[in-house]
């Protein structure tokens, strides 16, 4: 096995220097910086944290997202500050979801009328639809 890049500066300049509890720690020639390899263990798919930050985007909320996909709202909180994710404010309008299969989804575009003053974006979900719309709020 190869020593993996150092995590402060991607260097490759990298030496073993010990072991800590249990899990090799290295030493970065460039930057002196020590570090150790992270652990194995239940890692996320890259599709569920992009998931995440696109329906994060679309006005969905952090508990919301969490039902959706399965992954803890806390997760989807340290997601947007990694990636430091700002939505845009605008309270004119208000977004609403349906997941919906391939059949109900030809369906929910066939009538005009789901489609009339308002904006839709669709997601793939897995292997169903969510379909975001954004209505205007109605006093």
């Amino acid at each position: 096995m190869t020593a993996p890049n150092c995590p402060r500066c991607d260097s490759s300049n990298v030496t073993k220097s010990g072991i800590i509890k249990d899990r090799q720690r290295y030493h970065c020639k460039a930057c002196q910086y020590h570090f150790t390899v992270d652990k194995l263990g239940k890692g996320i798919s890259t599709y569920y944290v992009i998931k995440a930050l696109q329906l994060y985007i679309e006005g969905v909320s952090y508990r919301e997202i969490e039902r959706l996909l399965g992954v803890s709202h806390v997760s989807v909180m340290n997601w947007v500050k990694k990636y430091q994710i700002k939505i845009p404010k605008n309270s004119e309008y208000r977004p609403t979801y349906k997941i919906l299969n391939h059949k109900e989804i030809a369906e929910y575009f066939a009538n005009r009328e789901n489609l009339r003053s308002s904006g839709v974006i669709v997601t793939e979900l897995g292997d169903k639809f969510m379909v975001i719309r954004w209505e205007r709020f109605k006093d």
